[in-house]
């Protein structure tokens, strides 16, 4: 396995729609596997293609205590959402933010699996509000977005200012 780079905000290439998948073989199977190291490498719950400058629609995340439980959503689309949420989310690419999101309560997905099966899962609490997150990746579309164009211009310059000092 192999970890992969993580753009940071506000890299364009985050902005990127990803297409779908429309292959199953092996080398899906290895990109999956170096998402899921990076992601864990990374300590993050969730991680898109996107993020790792591939615009392919593929997201892994791992939402469990003792981060054993990795899944996998190919093509992932929400097929019916209900009722509101607040989360406090933080991000890989926004490294060091957290704000309040507010997100669908209940989510249903269907997606496949890296062999190919198509599968259908009812999300709540944190797997929800992760799968909602990471689908906005694959739209282009960060959970920066989701706040006050205030907000906003306050992470950017953050962000920049952190990163003058780290050179």
């Amino acid at each position: 396995m192999a970890l992969l780079n993580i753009l940071r905000f506000p890299d364009a290439r985050l902005r990127q729609i990803a297409t779908a998948v429309e292959t199953f073989d092996d080398s899906l199977k290895q990109f999956v596997n170096d998402m899921l190291e990076t992601m864990y490498e990374g300590c993050g719950v969730g991680l898109a293609a996107t993020q790792v400058n591939v615009g392919k629609r593929v997201l892994v995340l791992d939402v469990s205590d003792e981060t054993n439980q990795p899944q996998v959503f190919i093509n992932p689309e929400i097929i019916t959402q209900t009722g509101k949420t607040e989360h406090t989310e933080g991000c890989l690419s926004v490294p060091g933010v957290y704000e309040k999101v507010t997100r669908s309560a209940v989510i249903q997905v269907r997606a496949f699996n890296a062999e190919g099966q198509p599968f259908e899962l009812e999300a709540t609490d944190l797997l929800g509000v992760c799968i909602q997150h990471e689908i906005d990746h694959l739209n282009g579309k960060l959970f920066i977005d989701h706040l006050s164009t205030l907000k906003r211009q306050r992470i950017l310059k953050k962000l920049q200012q952190q990163q003058r000092q780290t050179f």
